[in-house]
């Protein structure tokens, strides 16, 4: 399943593209077909291969040594050499590798061993989210399976509302009051369950709305809740040429002392919006606009 070029290859495992030839030529490492134009094309076990080579070579084994290995052999290998809890490019190139492969137990696996390494949120920001990016590239080089997406999507959607089940409640008085909601047809709701978490995990108390929520439904919720934040993640809605007006709708239905605008839609050049109204590139900046608000020690 899927075509990769050997660029695609390059973006995906981090292995220059004259390297991936070089161990193809004098390993056979891979096997690509070749279109009637000699383009390499590479199926997904061409690129599973190549990411668990990368993740032993990265940790200093010889190419020459790991090319004689059966993929059983290096699978077992990566797996073994995924302890290290400051080796997080061999952590997400293992996921990557379970997830091409649809191994389920290996994925819930490889993801609890990086929790209890690093932490919850911190697996989530150095393993998960370059893994998801990683996903990203797939994506717009037409090669992803949805079927393997909606499996590792599925899994970090388990983690994160267990581990935020799992945060002792928050007294809603005296805390920071946040509304979260994805906009009506917005079904990407990663982000803004771990935001959920972050802000639980910090002491907010927040008022989780989920996905696809109609925007005139909004000014009640704000009325009896009365947030001094609103947060949502713009992935796919709306439609680029209407965020303005939705920001504007927003501002009217829902006055609040900050409205976090997350994702790629928000961050379009030269858009207008109201004075209040943020939009953080980065997760990272999203921590730091919480951090403003809080006090609370760094959950675990």
């Amino acid at each position: 399943m899927g075509h990769f070029s050997i660029s695609d290859l390059e973006q995906l495992s981090g292995i220059k593209a004259h390297t991936i030839r070089m161990w193809e030529q004098r390993y056979s490492l891979l096997r690509p077909v070749r279109t009637a134009t000699n383009i390499r094309l590479y199926c997904d076990d061409d690129l599973r291969r190549l990411l668990n080579v990368a993740t032993l070579c990265n940790r200093g084994q010889r190419i020459s040594q790991v090319a004689r290995l059966s993929d059983d052999e290096i699978a077992i290998a990566v797996v073994a050499c995924c302890d290290d809890a400051h080796d997080q490019a061999a952590q997400v190139n293992a996921l990557l590798a379970a997830m091409l492969n649809m191994d389920e137990p290996a994925l819930s696996r490889l993801l609890e061993d990086s929790t209890r390494q690093l932490g919850f949120e911190k697996m989530m920001l150095h393993v998960a989210y370059p893994l998801l990016q990683r996903i990203g590239l797939m994506w717009l080089a037409g090669t992803m399976n949805l079927a393997q997406e909606h499996l590792l999507s599925h899994l970090l959607r388990q983690k994160l509302l267990a581990a935020t089940d799992a945060l002792p409640p928050i007294n809603l008085a005296g805390a920071s009051r946040w509304l979260l909601f994805l906009p009506e047809h917005e079904l990407h709701e990663l982000a803004l369950l771990f935001m959920n978490y972050v802000l639980r995990a910090r002491g907010q108390h927040t008022l989780y709305l989920g996905q696809n929520m109609p925007i005139k439904e909004l000014g009640a919720v704000c009325t009896t809740y009365r947030p001094e934040n609103l947060v949502t993640v713009l992935t796919t809605q709306p439609e680029r040429t209407r965020i303005a007006e939705f920001a504007e709708q927003l501002h009217q239905l829902c006055p609040a002392e900050r409205v976090v605008l997350y994702g790629n839609l928000a961050r379009q050049e030269g858009l207008a919006l109201p004075p209040n109204f943020v939009t953080p590139p980065l997760m990272t900046d999203f921590l730091a606009l919480v951090a403003e608000k809080s006090s609370a020690p760094l959950a675990a």
